[in-house]
This record gives structure tokens, sequence and C-alpha cells, in this order.
């Protein structure tokens, strides 16, 4: 299987590495061209996690790329999905399919996509969550800051042969789970990243935002509206590694408690691997801290969490603090808003103003 990964940051950069180490057909491609001439002329350095590593990946400038392409993962940011996929389509096969290898509900859009472009639809995409996690720090320089299984699955739900090869090859990474009912994992993952928003309104590392029972509190608010709009979408939100919707239904304050516990122990989780005496992490939040604090550009909420607005919308779903919670995130990008713990304060007075407070 040759393997094209559009999108060469952490996410995509990673898995590239370890499949070319593992001796798979891989080739990263990126629109950051220092980036791909340091991959060209250097290979790839990699710290964080596993130690310092050095990886040779073929890599190409967009432009340089020649089809008939077979596996597609477009890994750039939930907002440049679309942008990314038009950039291939003259590029496809018979055979080629495309993975959205990122964050966001991508896997629909992709699919209309290539139905208008007449080159199939829906049985073309299958859907992943990649749950580790990294920063491109500079041209050829990637930071492995957590690790994590990736989901993988047929948006059909069936088990295919390139499904499985692809499984295969992606396993050199980490751990690989298939999903039958993957568009309900890739609801999961957006309803629990909704507390990762959250954690961005500030400058902090994160045990000084979820790891705060007082700010525990808010996010859990905000993903049980979450997880009631996906199921008012009639969705199936399937649990994963440390998440389980049941923990964000509380109805007694020991219910509470159990998802505070559970908050701590995700933090805990992202954090285990990490050896501060051997490697100081650049990236202390999430990617949406990092392109907020360190990239200086919008990040992909509102191509992620904002749709999880727009999907409330549909069915009348109440909605009103993922829309606050994205607005403010919104004010930041456009300098109407600084990052401070006064957001928190702010949003948490909003959660009581409307009764939506945890008991």
């Amino acid at each position: 299987m040759k393997i094209t990964i559009l999108g060469a940051g952490a996410i995509g950069g990673l898995a590239g590495a370890y499949m070319a180490k593992a001796g798979h057909d891989v080739t990263l491609v990126d629109r950051w061209a220092e980036h791909i001439d340091a991959i060209k002329a250097h290979g790839l350095k990699v710290d964080g996690v596993r130690g310092d590593l050095h990886f040779h990946v073929n890599a190409l400038h967009p432009g340089e790329l020649e089809g008939p392409l077979e596996a597609v993962l477009i890994a750039t940011k939930s907002q440049h999905t679309i942008e990314a996929l038009e950039s291939v389509l003259p590029l496809f096969g018979p055979d080629t399919f495309v993975v959205s290898y990122q964050n966001g509900f991508n896997e629909h859009d992709i699919a209309a996509r290539l139905t208008e472009a007449g080159l199939g639809g829906l049985e073309r995409v299958i859907g992943s969550i990649p749950n580790y996690g990294g920063a491109l720090v500079d041209p050829g320089y990637l930071e492995f800051v957590h690790e994590g299984a990736i989901q993988l699955g047929e948006m059909t739900g069936e088990r295919t042969p390139r499904l499985l090869e692809l499984a295969d090859k992606l396993s050199a990474l980490t751990e690989v789970q298939l999903s039958d009912n993957i568009w309900g994992q890739i609801w999961a993952k957006e309803v629990y990243s909704a507390q990762v928003v959250f954690s961005a309104l500030v400058n902090a590392p994160i045990r000084e935002t979820l790891g705060v029972e007082r700010y525990a509190r808010v996010a859990g608010a905000v993903v049980r509206e979450a997880l009631e709009i996906a199921e008012a979408n009639g969705i199936t939100v399937e649990a994963f590694d440390f998440f389980d919707p049941a923990n964000y239904k509380p109805q007694t304050p020991q219910d509470t408690q159990k998802l505070i516990d559970n908050i701590n122990h995700a933090v805990w989780l992202l954090k285990k691997d990490q050896k501060p005496d051997a490697h100081q992490f650049k990236k202390k939040g999430s990617g949406i801290w990092w392109d907020i604090v360190y990239r200086n550009r919008p990040s992909e909420v509102r191509s992620s969490n904002g749709k999880l607005v727009d999907y409330a919308a549909q069915v009348g779903a109440d909605a009103r603090l993922n829309a606050k919670l994205c607005e403010m995130i919104y004010e930041i990008e456009g300098g109407q808003r600084q990052l401070g713990f006064e957001n928190y304060d702010e949003l948490e007075a909003y959660v009581a103003s409307i009764g939506k407070a945890l008991p």
C-alpha cells in the first residue's frame, strides 16, 4: 500500500516517520516549504516521550506529488481539510481512498466533495481518531508529547482489506483499534474535546486548568451539554480510553465527584509518559493552546467544536455553553479578549446563570 500523508505536522509527521522506519511506502506532503526542505535535507528530528530520535522519510512539496495515489491521509488542521483534498483530486485513481486523520467532523464533508467531483462518496472514506499528541516545533523538528492509540474504521462499518492493511502499517507507531462505529467515536472525541477547548482559555498547564476541581466542574458542564447535543442528533457516543460518556451525566454530588476523579485521572494519563528530568516539553497545553500561544494563528475550533454548535441548531438542541465557549476562543484569536483565569470566572458565572451547574 502506497501511503500519502497531507500535513506533516505532529500527527501526520509521527505516523509517517514510524511507518517509514518500518519499511512502508510513505510520503509526507506539506505546504510549509521550509519544513519539507528541512526533512529532505536532514531528515525528521523527533524528541519527547520516546527520547531523541531521527527519521529518514520521503517528503515532497505539494507540486511534486504524482498520481495515481492510493491511501491519502489528510492530517492537516480541520479547517484546511477540503483545501488539502482539492490539491490531490487530479491524482485520484480507481482505488484511491481518503482517511480523515485529524480532529473534527470532516468525513461527510470529504465524501460530499468526492461526490461533486464524480469520484464516489462515503465508500472512499475511512474515519480515524489519532489519540497521541505532539507538536511541530520548527522545520524538520517534531515533539512527541503523549502516547495514545489510533481508532480507525470504515464509514460503512465494514472490515475491508484496505482497512486491515492500513491498520497494520499504522501499528508501527502505536496501537490501532478497529471500530465498527467510527462516526460515534469521532463524535465522542469532539464531545470530550469541549473540555480541551475550555483549557485553552488561559495560558497555563493543564494541571492548573482541568486539574483544579472548580474549573473541572465548569468544563464538565460544557461536556455534558455537548453529549446532549450528540444524543439529540441520534448519535451513540462511544467510550474510548479515559472518556466514558456515562460519567458526564451526574445526578448527585457523588456522581460529580466521580466525574472530577475521572478528569484528574485523564490529566494524569496525558502526563504519565513524560519525564521532565529528561526532556523539557515545549508544548504544555492542547493543540488549540499551541496554535493560539505558540503559533499565533487561528485554531481549528471553528471547524471542529464550532460544528458541534451547528449540529445542535439543526435539531433544536441547547448549545448555549458550547456556543459561549467557542465565541470566547474566537475573541481570543481575534485580539478582542486576553487569555486569563478571568475567562473561567465569566464562564462559571454563565453556567450558573442558565442553571447548568453540575450537582
